[in-house]
């Protein structure tokens, strides 16, 4: 017996919901506290409850070593895509040991079908249902070697309140540990939004670090655009908008110098072939010069 203390938190998007034609799918599956683990869904309902039910179960437990367990606390959400509010209504939170015998362990009612069909009820958007699944796994009997492997399911690290993929998730922490206030006053509270707007910062910055010539003046005031939208939703980005200031500053003076440079490389061209047209009159010069030196023989007088 051990103490696991493994986390995991990701985001089932179940593409066209509204007509699919399975009474059961599940999603990728997904690596945590030494378990293959996978959801399940039941977008016509289950047993006809007429309501979404969602499971979480560990995948092939049959053909795990015998005497296996694990002890699991996990929360489910149905995301509303248009309100982080109505969202925190959907999630459910559960706690179960999961062995040989109970495998699965979920919600047969999570929510009424009609309330996610509804017409801009913000739990369809393009066809497309977001399920977040928060994994706590507390403790695990038994030893199972199991490898993460490609997944289509998105795994979320949360970095100060937003929701980020793993990629993303070092940048931010950076980025907070430096400038702490950044997101004090940040308003938006719907969890795509605010994943959004921390998406087009890191994307703004990154755009920063390109060399001056990298940089178009069209690159410049989409990034001016940018930041007026960003600060205008709350973001504290004096320290970037400086950092703006100047890179802009420096597109600037490497376009001032090139113009400067291409006038120089252009005078100095002329002035080349000045020189050379100079040393062509004085080659000329010069043969005339040894013309006139030159001794009359006798030959040529007789």
């Amino acid at each position: 017996m051990g103490k696991q203390f493994d986390k995991k938190k990701i985001t089932w998007t179940i593409k066209n919901f509204s007509s699919l034609p399975a009474d059961i799918i599940y999603s990728d599956p997904f690596v945590v506290g030494g378990c293959k683990w996978h959801l399940r869904a039941y977008p016509k309902g289950y047993n006809n409850t007429n309501s979404l039910s969602l499971f979480l179960g560990v995948l092939n437990s049959t053909s795990l070593p015998s005497g296996w367990r694990r002890h699991a606390k996990f929360r489910l959400t149905i995301v509303n895509q248009l309100s982080d509010k109505l969202s925190q209504s959907k999630l459910k939170e559960l706690e179960n040991w999961f062995d040989e015998k109970t495998s699965n362990w979920g919600l047969p009612s999570m929510c009424p079908l009609n309330e996610i069909h509804a017409k801009d009820s913000g739990y369809l958007l393009n066809g497309e249902l977001k399920v977040v699944a928060e994994i706590d796994v507390l403790e695990t009997i038994g030893k199972v070697d199991v490898t993460e492997e490609t997944s289509t399911i998105a795994e979320i690290v949360d970095v100060n309140g937003f929701n980020l993929p793993p990629s993303q998730a070092k940048s931010v922490s950076r980025m907070f540990e430096r400038h702490p206030e950044v997101a004090s006053d940040f308003r938006p509270k719907n969890p795509n939004l605010r994943t959004g707007y921390m998406s087009l910062l890191l994307s703004l910055i990154q755009s920063m670090s390109k060399l001056p010539q990298e940089i178009s003046k069209d690159d410049l005031l989409d990034a001016y655009a940018a930041l007026g939208s960003m600060k205008d939703a709350g973001f504290k980005l004096d320290w970037l908008e400086k950092r703006l200031y100047e890179v802009s500053e420096k597109k600037e003076n490497e376009e001032a110098s090139q113009i400067g440079l291409k006038e120089m490389e252009e005078e100095l061209k002329d002035m080349k072939q000045k020189c050379s047209d100079m040393e062509a009159l004085v080659e000329k010069e010069k043969a005339k010069v040894s013309a006139v030196k030159a001794p009359i023989l006798f030959d040529d007088i007789v």
